[in-house]
């Protein structure tokens, strides 16, 4: 079945990054956009760039989404500038552009969304990050088909001219 999509809706797999300083969530969606689903947690230590670059080859991206810390009032701050350094060095490593989405409440929304499916607390704490991926992916994606425009502001330290 072929989805109509709004004009320019770009077709390709996003990968989504919820970027802590523990813990890296990552969340995939299909071609279409039709489905963002959890991928994986990655240990935010030295190796963790190299096993996102492993999952970029293994799922190809269109792009990288990444969670932007914005506060509650839209303001961004020593986070927001500590992230645009983390977009650039993923950029770089991984020869992809990134887009850089508001990730406001994802987080909370998360944590609400797995404690109403039964997940413990100690069972939230290995997904959650996964599952603030999958709802950031989903509002870059529903912005996009919405407004055909892609969600977020492109740091583009990746490859040019996508």
């Amino acid at each position: 079945m072929v989805v109509p999509e709004a004009p320019g809706w770009r077709p390709g797999v996003r990968l989504c990054i919820d970027w802590g300083k523990a813990r890296i969530g990552v969340a995939a969606c299909d071609r279409d956009g039709l489905l963002a689903y959890p991928v994986e947690t990655v240990p935010n230590n030295a190796a963790a760039l190299h096993r996102l670059g492993e999952l970029a080859a293994q799922y190809e991206p269109l792009e990288i989404v990444l969670g932007m810390p914005t506060d509650l009032r839209g303001r961004q701050g020593v986070a927001a500038t500590t992230m645009l350094d983390v977009a650039g060095r993923i950029g770089t490593a991984l020869g992809l552009n990134v887009r850089l989405v508001d990730e406001r409440l994802t987080t909370a929304s998360a944590a609400r969304s797995l404690a109403l499916t039964g997940h413990g607390s100690r069972s939230r704490r290995s997904i959650i990050d996964q599952a603030a991926a999958v709802a950031i992916l989903e509002q870059a994606i529903e912005i996009e088909k919405r407004t055909g425009r892609p969600a977020g502001n492109l740091n583009s330290a990746g490859r040019q001219g996508v």
